[in-house]
């Protein structure tokens, strides 16, 4: 049975990046640059989901991180004029050093309070962006030109900027935090994080280090959520203090939410349906955030666990 499941949970995962991969012939122009930005998003919305799908950690602050990254690399992209690669690497380093201090101090509080602490330290690196304009720009941001956005690869050169190839690359960085989401879903150690969410006292009386688990599960999500800040900039070329903003943090909540928490799925579907109903019906009317809150409503009123939650409690238990 247990085999059985894993087959069909990796065929599903495996099924979905096949689709993705086919919308590159599939769909226009316009909507193939939507989808990119959607799926970097998308990886925010995982690595969001870790904490709070999985180890049940409300945070407020994870905003944070995914600027960590995004001026990580575009500061080390403008400035020094590093190259795509080692740029890319450095805004991931910085989303988990980052993810490290702020779990190791946050960690001490629960409930509430570790959401207010989050939140304060976000803010704290929201305003540390806009005290340091001469180098950030503050809201007005950096721009990265299409030379600092080339990887050279010998003879070949692979343009981040091209819509093609920006695409594949983020179909790429999906995939690869997508499978390493349901890889850790699977293994003891997803395990051991829905047992703290559902039962933390418990956990520490079986002689689990509950702390060390948080910690692990908040750096994972930190770098998750770095490299999706990091493939931002460098794809799209823009490092600005808005990312950092309390809006992005809790727009990943509510894509998670919508989507199903502690669900490999929900993210993606979450960030999808979002950004649509945005973008469609912000062309017909402008009282759009009507539209839009009518719709959140109906979804929770019918999917009250997110739709993918919802679908594995009442139909297909097996979906991860």
């Amino acid at each position: 049975m247990r085999t059985d499941t894993t087959g069909r949970v990796v065929a599903l995962h495996l099924a979905v990046i096949a689709v993705l991969v086919a919308l590159l012939w599939i769909l226009p122009d316009y909507h193939r640059g939507v989808m990119a930005r959607v799926l970097v998003l998308s990886v925010f919305a995982m690595g969001y989901n870790l904490t709070f799908g999985y180890a049940g950690l409300l945070s407020l602050g994870h905003a944070m991180f995914f600027a960590a990254g995004l001026y990580g690399a575009g500061l080390a992209a403008y400035y020094p004029g590093w190259s795509v690669l080692p740029s890319f690497a450095f805004g991931i380093a910085c989303g988990g050093v980052l993810a490290l201090v702020v779990g190791f101090l946050a960690l001490r509080t629960t409930g509430v309070a570790f959401m207010i602490v989050t939140m304060m330290f976000s803010q704290v690196f929201y305003l540390t962006t806009l005290y340091y304009t001469t180098w950030t720009r503050g809201e007005e941001g950096l721009v990265l030109g299409t030379d600092l956005r080339t990887v050279s690869l010998g003879a070949a050169t692979l343009e981040l900027w091209e819509p093609t190839t920006r695409y594949l690359v983020a179909v790429g960085l999906f995939s690869v935090v997508f499978l390493a989401t349901m890889a850790i879903a699977r293994a003891p150690f997803g395990r051991i994080l829905i047992a703290i969410r559902e039962n933390e006292e418990r956990m520490r009386m079986l002689g689990y280090d509950v702390h060390r688990a948080k910690l692990k599960a908040m750096v994972l999500s930190g770098l998750f959520c770095a490299a999706a800040g990091a493939a931002y900039a460098l794809l799209f070329g823009y490092v600005g203090s808005s990312f950092a903003s309390i809006q992005y943090s809790i727009l990943p909540l509510l894509w998670v939410l919508l989507g199903g928490a502690a669900t490999t799925l929900g993210p993606l579907f979450g960030t999808v349906f979002m950004f649509y109903v945005v973008d469609v019906t912000s062309g017909y009317t402008s009282a759009w955030l009507l539209v839009v809150g009518v719709a959140l409503i109906l979804l929770v009123l019918f999917f009250p666990k997110g739709v993918f939650g919802t679908i594995r409690e009442r139909w297909l238990k097996w979906l991860p």
